[in-house]
């Protein structure tokens, strides 16, 4: 599964603690992340991280627009609710029209990287076969 990696500058430790706690899990998978984000979680847990361009300078869109080709299969973007809701309200729209599993708070992240492990979301490799 490709797995896309973003967080607003807040919760940034919060999902390199998350990616440190499921390492396991993600290192079966391949992974994606803005700039900052990718770059923190990489030097913590030494998973191999697809770098995109921060999220001012495009990320956001480059993550979008990998959703909108199906090339994304799950989402954890953990945001600030101090932060500029733009980006987030623009990649939970894609993950709605594409069927994208989504988690904006580490909660609802838990559950799904769960049922990633359980084979849950082993649907999508219908959506998104492997080349």
């Amino acid at each position: 599964m490709n797995i896309a990696l973003m967080a607003h500058d807040g919760k940034k430790e919060l999902m390199v603690q998350f990616c440190i706690a499921y390492c396991g899990i993600l290192a079966e998978h391949s992974l994606c992340a803005t700039s900052a984000t990718g770059r923190l979680i990489a030097e913590a847990t030494g998973l191999p991280i697809t770098l995109y361009l921060s999220a001012s300078q495009g990320g956001s869109q480059q993550v979008g627009a990998r959703i909108a080709y199906n090339e994304i299969d799950l989402v954890l973007f953990y945001r600030d609710l101090g932060e500029d809701d733009t980006d987030v309200n623009h990649i939970c729209r894609l993950c709605d029209q594409h069927n994208v599993p989504f988690a904006s708070n580490v909660a609802t992240a838990e559950v799904l990287i769960q049922g990633l492990k359980r084979g849950d979301l082993d649907w999508r490799d219908i959506v998104n076969p492997k080349k």
